[in-house]
């Protein structure tokens, strides 16, 4: 039965987990980067870690109706973030990380979470609105999580370009779902779009528009 299942993975699932793993562990060690301003201790990076890097994912199964949530069926989601975020750690102790060097691979954590957010729910639900919306939860919640409990302004409510390519990722998805495109290339160009963008705001500071101080009331 073991085998049987085994060969029912595709090579396609295989990369999505792996990419998955790997986009929990960049989340992890992008929260590090803020605890470590906030001067906390061990066990307050790894439960910020944590927080930011399963967040999106268990919001969205909560709101779908999943259970158990996705780390309680494979707990590799919590052992990844909570080692990067052990790692991180250390290395913070002794030396300083690059930080413009974790932001671009936040953007392909990013990337990934959006793109395998709208599909969980394409595979579950038939509203587009619906797998859209999830797509940018998944990719944006777990740091407007860290952000709120390290009491600073959340990421995407300020001018950058982050929830945005997100978006974008989610509805490429949804679109190319819709008319049929294979799996994989769903994935990729959604995947793309939303890496693309966002890498585009980090280097040229693309920012959406706000509106004027002396406009407000």
């Amino acid at each position: 039965m073991a085998h049987a299942a085994l060969a029912r993975i595709t090579p396609m699932e295989t990369l999505v987990y792996t990419l998955d793993i790997f986009g929990c562990a960049i989340f992890a060690a992008t929260a590090v980067l803020v605890a470590a301003r906030k001067g906390m201790d061990l066990f307050g990076v790894v439960t910020l870690a944590l927080a930011t890097a399963v967040g999106g994912g268990t919001l969205r199964d909560m709101a779908l109706g999943v259970t158990p949530v996705f780390w309680v069926q494979d707990t590799t989601y919590i052992w990844a973030p909570a080692l990067a975020a052990v790692v991180c750690f250390v290395i913070l102790r002794y030396r300083s990380l690059p930080e413009r060097a974790l932001i671009i691979a936040d953007a392909f954590g990013l990337a990934v979470f959006s793109a395998h957010g709208a599909q969980k729910v394409c595979d579950t639900c038939s509203s587009p609105l619906i797998a859209v919306v999830m797509g940018v939860m998944t990719g944006c919640a777990g740091g407007m999580i860290r952000d709120i409990l390290c009491a600073e302004e959340p990421l995407i409510l300020k001018r950058e370009i982050y929830a945005t390519a997100a978006l974008a990722g989610a509805i490429v998805y949804v679109a190319l779902r819709w008319a049929g495109a294979p799996d994989a290339a769903c994935m990729t160009l959604a995947g793309l779009a939303t890496l693309a963008l966002r890498l585009a705001a980090i280097r040229w500071r693309l920012a959406l528009p706000t509106i004027k101080r002396s406009s407000a009331p």
